[in-house]
């Protein structure tokens, strides 16, 4: 199934429609149950836990309808009233900020609501035990809605949640999984405030979140690095993705911990995506100092192509494009 909605279409009233139907939209990034928009995601490529199984949400769209800065608008997937020759501008605008033109309709993909839900999940207070037990679960022949680690105050856990008819039966393959890492696992059913948390780590009021792009393999490295700054980690197990969060009253302090971490941390990328209020004039988000100076070219030649006269989020995104 598909639907076709406005961009300030409020996820969690999408959602509620759906379910009448057993469908849903496969994003659960945070403040889903509240302000987040469909348009507000696509725009920021914002992704919860469910992005395990079903991706990001550029992967969900079937079609957009975009309007550009000279007034065209431009449309494709569907029945293709304009397109831009070239571009497939559903995965282009997906994560592009508002900078290459105003998302005016947006066709997603449906995914079947599960009926039921079940976590299996284990703790640890031992970095490297936890990325080992999280591989082993992302390799295992069992079919995961989410896999998820968290890590914080020197102990982690790691959660593969199930949905279908029967979850708890897949949450048990996956406790004998947790097992043979030599694990005491247990399984939840009743698990929807185990995943809030998770994705509430991935926001922060008043402190700092640092998504870092990362590997599987690297999950105990990212943690250490958290750990040196008194940080918490939630991530994507399966996937690399990884939110560091850490407090720091002083600006300066905290601004230091995003270097310390970005150095730590060399290739990865890593994005503040919640800081004071006081430091975030003078930061740059993106961390692109050393960036790949074709990947920019390219960026700014795409920039320049929908937006030539720079009037669509100027400065907001990589390199001040």
């Amino acid at each position: 199934f598909t639907a076709v909605m406005q961009p300030g279409v409020k996820l969690a009233d999408a959602q509620q429609i759906l379910a009448g139907k057993d469908q849903m939209v496969a994003l659960d990034p945070p403040l889903q149950d509240s302000a987040a928009t469909l348009g507000g995601i696509v725009a920021t490529g914002d992704s919860g836990p469910l992005r395990h199984r079903f991706n990001a949400p550029r992967d969900l769209i079937l079609g957009i309808t975009v309007a550009l800065s000279d007034g065209t608008v431009a449309r494709s997937g569907g029945q293709v009233i304009k397109n831009v020759a070239g571009y497939d501008l559903g995965k282009l605008f997906a994560g592009s900020f508002g900078t290459l033109g105003l998302i005016l309709e947006l066709t997603l993909r449906l995914h079947p609501l599960p009926p039921g839900t079940a976590t299996a999940t284990a703790e640890t207070d031992d970095p490297d035990v936890l990325e080992r037990t999280a591989s082993a679960l992302a390799h295992a022949h069992i079919e995961t809605n989410s896999l998820d680690l968290a890590w914080a105050a020197g102990r982690g856990r790691v959660l593969a949640r199930f949905g279908g008819a029967e979850p708890a039966q897949q949450a048990e393959a996956a406790q004998r999984v947790i097992e043979d890492e030599g694990l005491d696992p247990v399984m939840i059913e009743d698990d929807a405030e185990l995943w809030e948390r998770q994705r509430a780590g991935q926001r922060s009021d008043g402190g700092f979140v640092v998504r870092v792009s990362g590997l599987q393999r690297e999950a105990a490295r990212v943690i250490r690095a958290a750990e040196a700054l008194g940080g918490a980690v939630v991530g994507r197990a399966g996937l690399g993705l990884y939110w560091v969060k850490y407090g720091n009253a002083d600006a300066a302090a905290g601004l230091a911990g995003i270097g310390q971490l970005r150095s730590d941390l060399i290739p990865f990328p890593c994005v503040v995506l919640d800081a004071p209020e006081a430091v975030r004039a003078g930061m740059d988000p993106w961390g692109w100092g050393e960036a790949d100076e074709g990947a920019l070219r390219l960026m700014r030649s795409v920039k320049a192509r929908f937006d030539p006269a720079g009037v669509c989020n100027p400065g907001i995104f990589v390199g001040g494009i």
